[in-house]
């Protein structure tokens, strides 16, 4: 050793006890604080795989969400025998598949049966044109459609998994045999992710499942419940970063009077109205009164003074109100347990394909029973 002076040897530092107790604390804090944040990590992903996986985005197989299958299974399982049953009932039953409440299941069972395609409707189920809401469950009755029992159940050919609580049985998918997604289109918000499927028509859609079995070109575009004009030159595929333009339907009844037979995907005529009388207070347009008519279908009365161009009304009805709107799609589906962004004409081909194969399945399991 040397034998040379070290002071911080001979004379060291004494620590205060109060510096001592900081640093632990300190030391601490910092464990605890990595602590929640990988907590907080891990259990914020899970959350928001749940919420993709299991809530807000579509199935590409059978192109529902979960709590659509889960009210359709109810009613195919429950409900078969044809005759109306009380939404109220159906939402119950619905619970014992689906853990979050009578809401949300009654306000899916409601835009299934909007839709007018898987669910025959009886009673006031709101109008998708004035915006008008159903009436509540217990005034209100519901059933399967034909087309729902032709197409969509098959249980030899679905595959289960234990519900919520592990006291029932629930399809992991229905065994669709139509592409369903595209026809009735759909629109969920998950944690950091979106989906909206634009409707198409129930015609080209079978057209275009046709010419993808013969090995043609197809091409499909959206096609709206509540009419109007579209312009697809940008629609990309119905994927990210494309967008449509849809216009109201206006025609001349006379010099004085213009009539709005169709109105934009996602506007009411209650909204239209209110944003033409927007337009009028701002000075945009001059028009004299709005009559709103609509019943099965809409028409929208308005009134012009003696003065005005109805040609610049139209064009200004078109540039300063929601009589145009653009639509942004984001073709967002799970496939094989992960969201994928494919197009429509790839959704079109893999539904078709997939048809394919439940009616094979369908076939060897008829041929083995006949054997027997």
């Amino acid at each position: 050793m040397s034998d040379e002076f070290d002071p911080q040897i001979e004379n060291p530092v004494e620590i205060p006890d109060e510096e001592k107790d900081s640093a632990v604390l300190a030391k601490q804090k910092q464990g605890t604080n990595d602590y929640f944040r990988k907590m907080i990590d891990r259990n914020f992903l899970d959350y928001a795989s749940y919420v993709i996986g299991s809530r807000a985005i579509p199935d590409v197989d059978d192109g529902l969400k979960p709590v659509q299958r889960r009210i359709m299974w109810t009613l195919y399982q429950n409900y078969e025998n044809g005759r109306p049953t009380k939404t109220a009932n159906i939402i119950g039953n619905t619970m014992h598949y689906h853990p979050h409440g009578d809401a949300s299941i009654g306000d899916a069972l409601v835009q299934l049966g909007q839709k007018d395609l898987l669910v025959d409707c009886q009673g006031n189920w709101g109008n998708i044109l004035t915006g008008d809401s159903a009436a509540a469950p217990r005034y209100i009755e519901a059933r399967l459609s034909e087309f729902a029992k032709e197409v969509v159940f098959n249980p030899k050919t679905t595959e289960w998994m234990n519900s919520y609580d592990g006291r029932n049985q629930e399809p992991v998918n229905l065994p669709v045999k139509f592409p369903l997604l595209l026809v009735q289109g759909v629109e969920g918000i998950a944690v950091g992710l979106a989906s909206k499927i634009l409707p198409h028509n129930f015609n080209e859609v079978i057209d275009a499942a046709i010419a993808h079995y013969k090995g043609e070109e197809f091409e499909l575009y959206p096609d709206f419940p509540t009419g109007g004009l579209i312009d697809c030159s940008k629609y990309n595929r119905g994927l990210r970063g494309g967008a449509v333009k849809v216009r109201a339907k206006i025609s001349k009844l006379d010099k004085k009077t213009l009539v709005i037979n169709e109105i934009p995907f996602g506007k009411s005529t209650s909204v239209l109205i209110e944003s033409i009388l927007k337009a009028n207070d701002k000075g945009k347009i001059k028009i004299k009164k709005v009559d709103d008519n609509t019943a099965a279908n809409a028409e929208i009365i308005i009134h012009l003074h003696n003065d005005i161009s109805p040609d610049k009304t139209i064009d200004a009805l078109y540039a300063f109100t929601d009589c145009e709107v653009s639509i942004s799609p984001n073709s967002c589906v799970i496939m094989e347990k992960h969201p994928h962004f494919i197009g429509v004409d790839e959704i079109l081909r893999y539904s078709a394909d997939y048809t394919k194969e439940l009616l094979r399945r369908e076939l060897e399991i008829r041929m083995a029973e006949l054997e027997n």
